[in-house]
């Protein structure tokens, strides 16, 4: 039973955007927080950023902090990340997750996506 559904990844070249979207059902959404975690090929998944219920605490990794945004739409049950600025390292399968504290421990949250591939061309 898949919860969390990862979409908007793909290739793009260095410099552009792309925003990925995380599609939840409503038990693993609702008065959670969201985060995404990144995997490059050959490394450890890392954090990415995160995002309370309500939108009012975020926190980034310092490589993307000033080109990447976090939001939701908690009507949709939905959250987003926009990738500005995009780097080569920045390539990696990104996976959205939810948990019950806004965090950057991947051990905090205790739903995962499948992923989505995005590759930063140079």
């Amino acid at each position: 039973q898949v919860q969390l559904v990862e979409s908007g990844g793909g290739l793009v070249q260095a410099g552009g955007s792309l925003r990925l979207s995380c599609a939840a059902d409503r038990r693993t959404f609702v008065s959670r927080a969201m985060a995404w975690f990144r995997q490059a090929p050959g490394k450890e998944r890392e954090f990415v950023a995160a995002i309370s219920w309500l939108g009012r605490t975020t926190y980034y990794t310092d490589s993307v902090k000033g080109r990447f945004t976090i939001s939701r739409d908690n009507a949709k049950n939905t959250g987003y990340l926009q990738m500005s600025s995009l780097k080569p390292e920045d390539t990696a399968v990104y996976y959205c997750a939810s948990g019950l504290v806004t965090a950057v421990v991947a051990g905090n949250y205790d739903h995962w996506g499948q992923g989505t591939m995005v590759t930063v061309s140079s």
